[in-house]
């Protein structure tokens, strides 16, 4: 089964972005980071989402996060699903921080469960068939606004929404223009999907 290593965000600052994944999430082996200063505009039609076990370590990493210089665009509260916020790190990435639980059942432990990349499509019939092809296993989908592919002991989930959709949760325009900046690294080989994501092998 297909599977997704780590992915690799394109910043500007390599420096400066390895200073804010290990201070705000701690994160190092699933996230890469290369150089890029390739242009790039608006909601770059992505986001990540860390998925962690309740409300307290939501909070941890929220605030964590902006400590180390990302923006709110959503502050973390309660919904219907449960609690989560979002932001902006400095090199643009968007990054969701969620809980399906709406109440805390011990202390902060900073502990990560899920690291799921989220990719906003154009069509997503189209888009769900091209990576079926490549070996991905369809765990959940919603017609045409959700799907979620088997992860199986992947590091990292991957899962389609449609791009206005996606940027409305992620509380940005759904416009956008220039690179994603963003390469997936798995073990399906080189290609790039119908939305324009890049995929690699991982090193």
């Amino acid at each position: 089964m297909t599977s997704i290593a780590c992915i690799t965000l394109e910043v500007a600052d390599p420096t400066a972005a390895e200073r804010f994944y290990a201070d705000a999430f701690g994160l190092d082996k699933q996230v890469r980071l290369r150089g890029s200063e390739e242009p790039t505009s608006g909601f770059r039609g992505f986001t990540v989402s860390l998925v962690v076990s309740q409300p307290s370590i939501v909070n941890g990493l929220f605030g964590a996060a902006l400590a180390a210089g990302a923006t709110e665009l959503k502050p973390a509260k309660k919904s219907l699903w449960g609690y989560g916020g979002v932001v902006q790190a400095p090199d643009g990435t968007i990054w969701q921080l969620a809980s399906s639980s709406k109440k805390d059942t011990g202390p902060d432990s900073r502990e990560i469960d899920e690291i799921v990349l989220l990719l906003g499509v154009s069509d997503m019939a189209a888009t769900k068939r091209f990576y079926v092809d490549r070996g991905l296993k369809v765990a959940k989908s919603f017609g045409s606004k959700y799907v979620e592919f088997d992860a199986a002991s992947s590091p990292v989930k991957l899962a389609l929404y449609g791009r206005r959709g996606l940027a409305k949760v992620a509380g940005v325009p759904p416009e956008g223009s220039g690179a994603h900046r963003l390469t997936i690294g798995g073990d399906a080989g080189t290609f790039t999907d119908p939305d324009g994501f890049v995929w690699e092998p991982a090193a």
